[in-house]
């Protein structure tokens, strides 16, 4: 009776996690979208994820969209000697065949702009991602804390 307890609770955390932490849209695989918690007053946040490309063509990252923001916007930020720059991507990111594209605090990220209220941590907050060639999806970032540096294993997680 304990094993098939056991295999159970080892069963729904494995299928609850990949459901909240990795989507497909054709060839393309979007794993942890998060985002950070933001102060009250904010009006911008940053979207993160890591984007695969399993198919044989590329494709392009070119938009997407939030029900808790009034733009969507995808940029890079690079740095050129001690000055940080970031800019605007209009085409999008290419994501080549076989290739992965993280998208990171620092480097190219996701862009909320117009937040219609505070993103508070722990939060699980639907978006879309249009993609050139693979199309449409649905996702769900999960809210870090205030400067998190990466996504922390979280309740819809892997491992919870």
């Amino acid at each position: 009776m304990k094993r098939i307890v056991m295999v159970a609770a080892a069963l729904i955390a494995l299928l609850g996690g990949a459901a909240a932490d990795e989507y497909r849209v054709g060839p393309i695989k979007i794993e942890q979208p998060w985002s950070r918690a933001t102060p009250k007053g904010a009006t911008v946040a940053g979207g993160y994820m890591k984007i695969t490309n399993t198919g044989s063509m590329p494709d392009r990252l070119v938009g997407g969209s939030t029900p808790f923001a009034g733009g969507f916007e995808i940029h890079e930020m690079t740095m050129d000697g001690n000055v940080m720059k970031m800019r605007e991507l209009r085409d999008g990111v290419e994501i080549k065949p076989g290739a992965t594209v993280e998208f990171t605090p620092g480097s190219y990220h996701l862009m909320f702009t117009g937040l219609t209220r505070a993103l508070a941590k722990g939060e699980h907050l639907k978006g879309t991602l249009v993609f050139e060639k693979a199309g449409t999806i649905e996702v769900e970032y999960i809210v870090q804390a205030i400067g998190a540096p990466a996504p922390q294993a979280m309740p819809g997680m892997p491992g919870h």
